[in-house]
């Protein structure tokens, strides 16, 4: 005699299906699953593989760029940077004359911005920046406290800067900094500026917010906007600035690595990826290397540009293989919000070609997020259809016992009612309810690259507490 229990597997295996499309609907819309603890500064480079810097390299690498690094120096002696730094200047007393060192003793912070724009790799416990092949110019100014930012912009942009790195800002505004800046942009330097952060900053900082500087948000690893990242409308591009390892000098950390979080790391990665672009086009001039950088960035946030994410989070691949339409002049002077152009992933500017760039995996995101739905919405009608089915089945062949009659046979209790006289329910097994084990990789401790001496990272390298006078790294 069939019986109700051979409804169960039925529904076993309808909610197994369901469990499998659910799950698989989910693989489609989240991300790759966290990797176990990195152990190495490739490893601590997640930013690398989520711009896809990889893919990248196989088309250029920056050779033939020069990028200014207007900072408080650059310890040209770590090892990530031999060979990389070329003999810059000095506007302080504390930083040699070719400002190949780095005064600061709490952050390293203009040798940091230099690892994550140009560090020449060379294996897993080496920096690997986003243009190895790029040169560094530095443009030292010293301790904050006499920095002198608009004739470290001129001299840059008078000594043959491609790009110019500003991982730098106060607030207010200086005419001399604008007048500066200004100059830089006539004499066809690409300025990558920090938008700021939100412990010192109420505002996009100068000179992220003079027309034509290309102001950069930090994002986190799930690409959403940090937290501490200062919002505004002179906001370009946003970039990944969370949890960012570079090389610092020794009285910094003795491993010779910090990790920090910030719009200066942002900026940097942004600076590194306008000199693969000018290396790869080095027939472009400035205003078609920012046109090109954020009309082709992935659109996040409001549609068109919006003051978390600008233009949209920067894409690398876009930047170096899409057909964009030149300019007459810089869209960020212009005031002009350009649309991302119709032209497919594939195909340079010159229409050669190279393989197609697939689509990635957000620009997809509302079809899947349908599809898994739909198809969820269906496994859960027919799982539905199977249990009303097979209950009124169960219904119709369970026997009923006559008044005051004997009892149907053990393990036929009518349905929704309690054990026949004389019989007992079947023994349940307990759930086990044991504690889970604490998760491996939750509440570690300070990672072992993170700047010696100091719990947390430091954001952008900076001083906590009221806003200092005068510049300030981000």
């Amino acid at each position: 005699m069939r019986t109700g229990k051979h409804r169960r597997p039925l529904l076993r295996s309808a909610a197994a299906v369901l469990a499998l499309i659910t799950a698989a609907g989910a693989g489609l819309l989240a991300g790759p699953a966290p990797a176990r603890a990195a152990d190495t500064v490739r490893g601590l480079q997640w930013y690398l593989d989520t711009l896809r810097i990889p893919e990248a390299h196989k088309l250029t690498k920056g050779k033939g760029v020069t990028v200014a690094v207007v900072d408080g120096g650059v310890y040209a002696a770590h090892p990530d940077l031999l060979g990389q730094v070329l003999p810059g200047t000095s506007f302080s007393k504390d930083v040699p004359a070719d400002g190949r060192s780095d005064p600061d003793r709490e952050n390293g912070h203009g040798t940091k911005m230099a690892g994550i724009i140009a560090g020449r790799g060379g294996g897993s416990m080496h920096q690997l920046g986003i243009a190895p092949e790029a040169k560094i110019l530095p443009v030292a100014l010293g301790p904050t406290r006499d920095w002198d930012l608009a004739s470290g912009i001129r001299w840059a942009a008078d000594h043959g800067a491609d790009v110019i790195n500003l991982s730098v800002g106060y607030t207010g505004s200086d005419p001399q900094v604008t007048e500066a800046v200004r100059y830089a942009l006539g004499k066809g330097a690409v300025l990558v500026a920090a938008a700021g952060n939100r412990r010192v900053d109420r505002a996009v900082p100068l000179p992220g917010n003079i027309p034509g500087v290309l102001a950069v948000g930090a994002t986190g690893k799930t690409g959403s906007l940090w937290s501490g990242s200062v919002t505004g409308p002179e906001v370009g591009l946003a970039a990944p600035g969370v949890r960012i390892i570079g090389p610092v000098p020794p009285p910094v950390s003795p491993n010779g690595y910090g990790v920090t979080d910030g719009t200066s790391d942002a900026t940097a990665v942004v600076s590194g990826i306008a000199a693969l672009v000018r290396s790869r086009y080095p027939d472009l001039d400035a205003a078609d290397v920012v046109n090109r950088l954020i009309r082709t960035a992935r659109d996040q946030g409001a549609r068109g540009r919006d003051p978390e994410y600008g233009f949209g989070s920067v894409d690398v691949l876009a930047a170096l293989t899409r057909s964009v339409p030149k300019v007459d002049a810089n869209p960020l002077l212009t005031g002009a919000s350009p649309t991302p152009p119709a032209a497919s992933d594939g195909g340079g500017e010159d229409g050669d070609d190279r393989p197609a760039i697939s689509v990635g995996l957000a620009d997809n995101a509302p079809i899947q997020l349908g599809l898994c739905l739909l198809a969820v919405l269906l496994v859960g009608a027919v799982v539905v259809v199977l249990i009303v089915v097979n209950r009124r089945a169960a219904r119709r062949r369970v026997p009923q016992a006559p008044v005051g009659g004997p009892p149907p046979p053990p393990g036929l209790a009518p349905p929704g009612h309690g054990p026949w006289p004389g019989q007992q329910h079947p023994q349940q097994p307990r759930p086990l309810g044991q504690p889970t084990a604490p998760h491996p990789y939750g509440q570690q401790g300070p990672h072992p690259y993170g700047p010696a001496g100091r719990p947390g990272p430091q954001p952008g390298g900076g001083q906590t507490g009221a806003p200092p006078a005068g510049p300030q790294p981000r």
